[in-house]
């Protein structure tokens, strides 16, 4: 029951670095924590919600599966796994293939239809405006650049806390391609889809208490505007979706390639001048370990597990969470069932430092006028995703110690 506290020190740090503690909506607050509570007892206390969520998290590896064909197909023997894992072989394509899938179901309505239905429960449920509401349920299922696009028009007449909370939801989310990837290096799929769903509410949920809203919205959204307009047949769809995958694939190879080299580079020199003290083991992840191990426990981790997973948060915060959950998977068969559960809900998201400038060039593009807001919004919102990331992991921990 540790996680009660965790969950009531995530409410204590959002509310001190709160712009205006005065305009604070309880009611939608407490709706907001109820929702991504609810959503989290659903599928991982409740066993139906348990059932579906496996049933669930099977039908997505199913599909996940399917492009293994076009993997094989390309690259032989090196891409089937024959001579081992290889990540750029076996990881990298299946976030092409669920790119160009993501795009088919945008084409074809069928993502457009549930995005409505989910955002216009949010709107209704958390008295929110109907552009962020749409925008927090499209980042379940898309990008934090792609998400905005669900709601173009308003973004440069969106008020300060409508901005701030669209950028919140793209940091506490993940993409449905990326998910992909962290699935085919071996994430469990459950975590990561019940992470999702509750990165929505959970987003709305922070945002609402850091930047709250004092503006009056505009509401008036006749029609939700997809990046499907330009698209001519179902064939280009997919074909456009697949260049985009390659894109995001490629730029995750090369920042993985780098950030890896370079935070051998950075352990290297700890070591040595470690090994001056007779200390040779010091790493980079030793530090993070030891600052956030009290954090970690506070979501629920064992005290004995708490600074490896303190390590890992650390890493997803101050680099990215690809690099952190490379380190998760190589420890994960040390660490309790529980541990697993909440470090992989901890590290589902794209709040990180270096999101800041991503924010910058995806939203900012869409709205010129609001990029110096966006900016000086930005290191605050990373903040914002984080604890939403944090108080999705604490409810995980809090539903596992009832079982």
């Amino acid at each position: 029951m540790v996680s009660i506290l965790g969950i009531l020190l995530l409410f204590a740090i959002a509310f001190a670095i709160s712009y205006n503690r005065k305009s604070i909506k309880w009611k939608t607050v407490g709706i907001a924590f109820s929702i991504q509570a609810g959503i989290g007892a659903l599928i991982l206390y409740f066993p139906p919600g348990k059932e579906a969520l496996l049933s669930m998290a099977e039908y997505v590896a199913l599909v996940i599966s399917y492009s293994d064909k076009g993997i094989e197909f390309l690259f032989g023997q090196v891409g089937d796994k024959s001579l081992g894992f290889i990540f750029a072989f076996n990881v990298l394509p299946v976030i092409v293939f669920f790119s160009a899938l993501i795009s088919v179901l945008y084409y074809v309505g069928i993502m457009s239809f549930v995005i409505r239905i989910i955002g216009g429960f949010l709107q209704k449920a958390l008295n929110t405006s109907r552009p962020e509401s749409m925008s927090a349920a499209a980042n379940i299922f898309v990008g934090q650049t792609e998400a905005p696009l669900v709601v173009k028009p308003f973004i440069p007449h969106m008020t300060s806390s409508e901005l701030f909370a669209v950028m919140v939801g793209g940091l506490s989310s993940i993409a449905g391609a990326v998910l992909a990837g962290y699935a085919g290096l071996g994430v469990e799929i459950k975590y990561l889809l019940a992470a999702s769903f509750m990165a929505a509410p959970g987003g709305l949920l922070m945002a609402k208490i850091i930047l709250p809203e004092t503006e009056k919205p505009i509401n008036a959204l006749a029609e939700i505007e997809s990046d499907d307009d330009g698209y001519a047949n179902i064939f280009d769809a997919a074909a456009s979706g697949a260049a985009s995958g390659m894109h995001l694939a490629m730029n995750v190879g090369a920042m993985l390639l780098a950030f890896v080299a370079l935070i051998a580079l950075l352990n290297g020199i700890i070591g040595g001048i470690g090994g001056w003290f007779g200390m040779p083991e010091l790493t980079f992840q030793w530090f993070l370990g030891y600052a956030l191990q009290p954090l970690a426990w506070t979501l629920g981790v064992p005290w004995s597990e708490a600074n490896m997973a303190g390590s890992f948060i650390g890493q997803k915060f101050v680099v990215n969470e690809f690099i952190a959950y490379l380190d998760f998977l190589e420890a994960k068969d040390q660490l309790s069932e529980v541990t697993q559960a909440i470090v992989t809900f901890a590290l589902c998201g794209f709040a990180n430092l270096s999101s800041i400038a991503i924010l910058m060039g995806g939203i900012g593009a869409l709205a010129p006028t609001r990029r110096k807001e966006i900016a000086s919004l930005g290191l605050r919102a990373v903040f914002a995703a984080t604890l939403a990331n944090f108080m999705s992991a604490a409810l995980a921990g809090f539903f596992f110690a009832l079982q």
